[in-house]
């Protein structure tokens, strides 16, 4: 939680506090599916069937899981994993609005502008939480009688 809150603090948004926010739907996840397209039908159903109404969230590292994921129909924003510059430009044509954007993998404080630049909607830095170096203090106190 304290992470979180120095996100906020430092003017940065939350992804999500937890799994109960959004379905995020990973590289694994795909791949344990069969599929871009599986992945999705199986996060459909499990809101169908528990009631649910989260919004999902898909991972996609190619252009072609880009075009699956906008053809599928389900995914309220796709994020572009590790693509490069001209790739992330790409996939914002190909998805034109139809779902949200996020850029994720390898963000640095030298690349966030270019990334900007792309026009995706979101830009997702790991390294906020993940490799952020604690600082180290301590509050000494002197008692005096």
């Amino acid at each position: 939680m304290m992470e979180k809150w120095a996100v906020v603090i430092g003017g940065g948004v939350n992804h999500r506090f937890g799994l109960y926010d959004m379905i995020m739907l990973k590289d694994n996840h795909v791949d344990y599916a069969g599929g871009i397209s599986q992945a999705l039908d199986a996060a459909v159903g499990y809101l169908q069937q528990t009631g649910k109404s989260l919004k999902i969230e898909i991972e996609t590292r190619t252009l072609q899981e880009v075009r699956e994921a906008v053809t599928h129909g389900h995914a309220d924003r796709i994020m572009l994993d590790n693509m490069t510059i001209y790739e992330m430009c790409e996939a914002v044509k190909i998805i034109d609005g139809r779902s949200e954007t996020e850029a994720s993998g390898g963000i640095t404080e030298e690349t966030i502008t270019e990334v900007a630049e792309t026009g995706v909607d979101f830009i997702s830095v790991g390294a906020l939480t993940h490799s952020v170096q604690s600082l180290d203090m301590s509050l000494k106190a002197q008692i005096t009688i």
